[in-house]
C-alpha cells in the first residue's frame, strides 16, 4: 500500500520527528528523500545555491542512514527553485518517482502559533493529486522546553474512517481494508441537513443501516469496527470524535458528495487535515469515481 514513500524534509526538529515513523508504514520498502532550496533573499539579483545544495546533501545523507539502518532502500534528491511554488515541486517529484504517498509534518521551520498546518504541507494537500499522510504530534511542555510525542507509535492501530457514503469515501474504506496491520477502525457518517427533527432522524436510521452493512463487509475481513453517527458540522464532529476516542490516524477520501472538480481536496477534508491535532492520511479519489 505504502511500498515508495516520499518524505520532503526541511531538516527541522519536527521533520525529524515524521522521518521515525516512515518505517512504521505498512508495506514501506523504498523511501526517496527530498529537500527543495528556495531563494534565501527572494530579490537577490544573483542566485548561487552551491553551498546550499552541499548542506543539503550532508544532511540528507545522515537522514538516509537512520532508514538504511532499517533495512529501507533510500534514495535522496535535492532540488533548487529560484522562485515557484515548492508544494508543486514536491508533486513534480512525487510523479517522477511514481510515489505510493508523500509522508509529511503538519508543521514545519517558522510555524507560527496557532497554525495547524504548514503552507507547503496546505498546498501539498490542495493541489496534489498523490496520497498524503499529515503526522501530528504532541507537544509537551518540559523543564528543557518544548518536546513531541506520538499520538500513537502505530498510527495504523485505531483509525477512524469518515464517510458520506459516496462512491470516493467507498474506495477510501477499501483501501484501509486492503492495508495490513490496521487493529481497528471507526466508521462515522456526520448528518447535515434536514428541514425537521423527524427528517434528521430518518437519515440517521438509514445510515446506521448502511454503516451496519459497511461493518459487517470489513469484520469478515476480520477488522475489529465500532460505528458512529452524528449531526452537526462535519469537520467539527469528526475532529471530536477522534479527540474523544483516542484514534491514532483519521483517514478519509480527498472528494466525497458535492465537490468541486477545479479543486484537489474537498472542503470536509481539507478542514480536518487543517485544524485537526490528530495524524491525516487523505486518499486520493479516482476522477471517474467522482462523476
Amino acid at each position: 500500500m505504502f511500498e515508495k514513500v516520499l518524505f520532503p524534509t526541511d531538516f527541522s526538529k519536527y521533520s525529524q520527528k515524521v522521518l521515525e515513523c516512515v518505517k512504521e508504514l505498512p508495506g514501506v520498502n523504498e523511501v526517496v528523500l527530498l529537500h527543495v532550496i528556495g531563494p534565501a533573499d527572494p530579490l537577490a539579483k544573483v542566485w548561487n545555491p552551491g553551498g546550499r545544495i552541499d548542506e543539503s546533501k550532508a544532511n540528507l545523507t545522515e537522514q538516509s542512514k537512520i532508514l538504511s539502518s532499517r533495512g529501507l532502500s533510500v534514495k535522496t534528491r535535492t532540488e533548487a527553485i529560484m522562485e515557484g511554488d515548492i508544494s508543486r515541486v514536491i508533486q513534480k517529484v512525487a510523479d517522477e518517482e511514481e510515489s505510493s504517498v508523500i509522508v509529511m509534518g503538519a508543521r514545519g521551520k517558522g510555524v507560527v502559533e496557532g497554525i495547524f498546518l504548514g503552507n507547503v504541507a496546505k498546498n501539498v494537500l490542495r493541489y496534489g493529486n498523490t496520497n498524503i499522510l499529515l503526522m501530528r504530534y504532541k507537544i509537551l511542555e518540559g523543564r528543557s522546553g518544548p518536546s513531541l510525542e506520538q499520538f500513537c507509535s502505530h498510527p495504523f492501530s485505531r483509525i477512524l474512517c469518515p464517510t458520506d457514503l459516496s462512491k470516493p469515501a467507498e474506495e477510501a474504506i477499501a483501501f484501509i481494508k486492503r492495508t495490513k496491520g490496521v487493529g481497528e477502525i471507526l466508521l462515522q457518517h456526520v448528518v447535515y441537513r434536514g428541514e425537521t427533527w423527524r427528517e434528521i432522524e430518518a437519515q440517521t436510521e438509514e445510515t446506521t443501516r448502511k454503516l451496519n452493512v459497511i461493518r459487517d463487509e470489513l469484520e469478515e475481513a476480520r477488522i475489529k469496527v465500532k460505528i458512529h453517527t452524528s449531526v452537526g458540522n462535519p469537520a467539527e464532529e469528526i475532529i471530536s470524535l477522534a479527540e474523544k476516542e483516542n484514534v491514532s490516524l483519521i483517514a478519509m477520501s480527498s472528494h466525497g458528495t458535492g465537490w468541486l472538480k477545479q479543486l484537489g481536496v474537498g472542503s470536509t477534508t481539507y478542514d480536518v487535515a487543517k485544524i485537526g491535532d490528530r495524524p491525516v492520511l487523505v486518499i486520493r479519489a479516482r476522477a471517474e469515481c467522482t462523476t
